[in-house]
């Protein structure tokens, strides 16, 4: 079997779910110049 045959819906949807946790917990967290305005994180939305 080849690795991405191995990869179940659970696996996808727990990835995404941790990824989604570290995003959050990282731009609330994390210094202005890091994630504001002229931080070099993609997300802006931050207020």
């Amino acid at each position: 079997m080849s690795l991405i045959a191995q990869i179940t819906p659970l696996e996808i949807a727990l990835a995404l779910l941790a990824v989604g946790a570290i995003e959050t917990l990282l731009c609330r967290f994390s210094p202005e110049t890091m994630v504001g305005p002229d931080g070099w994180l993609l997300r802006r939305d931050l207020t």
